[in-house]
């Protein structure tokens, strides 16, 4: 599903399903971001997964119904990415966690509410999954302030989850249930009439 989308500075933004050719320009946009905010688990150069580890991850990512990597690109650039995996095992396969990042020149721009549009909608059709969850900064104000606008609500916090500039740094976790709208049987429509009459 390939979602097209005007920006508010008119830009083309393309919402698209990530493929395993995009592997190789997949690592050089992850190690650019990584040098470009301090939000994310790992730094500039600490991404290690080789073009055939991520074109098997990625292949592994298209070939599983409840899992997702979508690819934010402008003018054929890749902006932003969002990836969610599902917990593996029969238990837990109704709720997973996703991890979402923007490249810095392209901020502020809309972006990052519209990958989570797309995983939300994706995510309640899939007919599984009915939880999603993500880690974020205590001080991450922008994105605790998009996650509570598309219905994320606090559920806890880890002390000391980031070490950055000799200070360590806490994540709230937070989750959106995904609960479909209850169905109303003919039997339950035709028995309110009559009572009603």
């Amino acid at each position: 599903m390939i979602r097209h989308i005007v920006l508010k500075n008119n830009l083309q933004l393309i919402l698209r399903l990530a493929e395993p050719e995009d592997a190789e320009i997949l690592l050089t946009y992850v190690n650019q971001v990584a040098g470009e905010s301090e939000n994310l688990s790992f730094g500039s150069g600490e991404f290690t997964m080789s073009v055939e580890e991520e074109r098997a991850f990625l292949q592994q990512m298209a070939a599983s119904p409840t899992s997702l990597y979508l690819l934010a690109e402008i003018a054929g650039e890749i902006v932003g990415t969002l990836s969610f995996t599902p917990g593996k095992r029969l238990r837990l396969q109704h709720a997973g966690e996703f991890g979402m990042s923007v490249a810095r020149k392209y901020w502020n721009l809309g972006i990052g509410g519209h990958l989570l549009s797309y995983l939300i909608e994706w995510a309640s059709q899939t007919g599984v999954i009915r939880k999603i969850n993500l880690r974020v900064r205590v001080d991450n104000f922008p994105a605790i302030h998009l996650y509570q606008k598309f219905g994320f609500v606090y559920e806890g916090r880890r002390t000391r989850e980031f070490y950055l500039h000799g200070q360590f740094i806490d994540i709230y976790f937070m989750g959106l249930q995904l609960d479909p709208p209850q169905a109303t049987s003919f039997q339950e429509l035709d028995g309110i009439e009559e009572r009603q009459s």
